[in-house]
């Protein structure tokens, strides 16, 4: 665990939030994967990779870190020999028509953070390209996402740029602090699985947002504050 502390100030404070499932009401890789496929640039079948995981998820006898992990090695496996274009016409088009399928919560607490001065940043590992259609609308001033290496006529090589790096949210958090003159005074994090715990150790204010039973049993034990949103009612457990 990472023991917060106070720090000078020295810059804005900065407030990191995840995105899928967070602040999006889904993953935008899964949207993405979809949309490739329906654009032609995946084959129709690439959904087998993951269905399985899918059904059993939607079961709820089967764990959705599962599900995404398989949707992950659903798209790194076809995204190999794909041109840059596609993916990047592809998160386009995806963004334009649901980026607005937000929490109200969350997309609330942006605003607010916003017009406070913050520093909004969002640490995904969804493909960067994606998160830069995604993040400006939501008003974040930077984001991080995995980088997918691209060769010779800008065709997908399968590879990871920095993966060491990317993997680990605290790093990504301790790299933007130094590079944006941040400080984590007053910083504010929020996620929703056990991935963002790392993140939620530093900042001065943890908030889990729709925790999975991982976080939630980490944030009970840790007293942090858990927030659910459920339709149209807010509430904190």
């Amino acid at each position: 665990m990472t023991e917060r502390r106070d720090f000078p100030e020295k810059g804005r404070r900065v407030a990191v939030f995840d995105v899928d499932g967070t602040i999006f009401r889904s993953s935008l890789l899964i949207q993405l994967v979809d949309k490739l496929i329906e654009r032609g640039a995946f084959p129709g079948d690439a959904q087998k990779v993951y269905e399985k995981e899918h059904q059993k998820w939607l079961d709820r006898e089967g764990d959705y870190e599962e599900y995404i992990e398989a949707v992950v090695k659903a798209f790194r496996a076809h995204l190999k020999g794909v041109h840059y274009g596609e993916l990047a016409d592809a998160a386009e088009e995806l963004v334009d028509e649901q980026w607005k399928r937000t929490y109200r919560y969350t997309r609330d607490l942006l605003k607010e953070l916003k017009s406070k001065g913050y520093f909004l940043l969002a640490v995904s590992h969804s493909p960067k390209t994606v998160l830069d259609k995604f993040c400006p609308k939501m008003g974040f001033d930077k984001a991080y996402g995995i980088v997918y290496d691209i060769g010779p006529q800008e065709l997908f090589t399968g590879g990871i740029s920095d993966e060491h790096l990317i993997m680990n949210k605290a790093n990504i958090l301790k790299r933007a602090i130094e590079k944006e003159n941040l400080t984590p005074n007053h910083s504010i994090g929020v996620g929703d699985t056990e991935t963002d715990i790392p993140i939620l150790d530093m900042v001065a204010k943890p908030i889990c947002f729709n925790p999975n039973a991982k976080l939630y049993k980490y944030a009970k034990r840790m007293k942090w504050k858990v927030v659910v949103e459920r339709k149209d009612v807010v509430y904190e457990l």
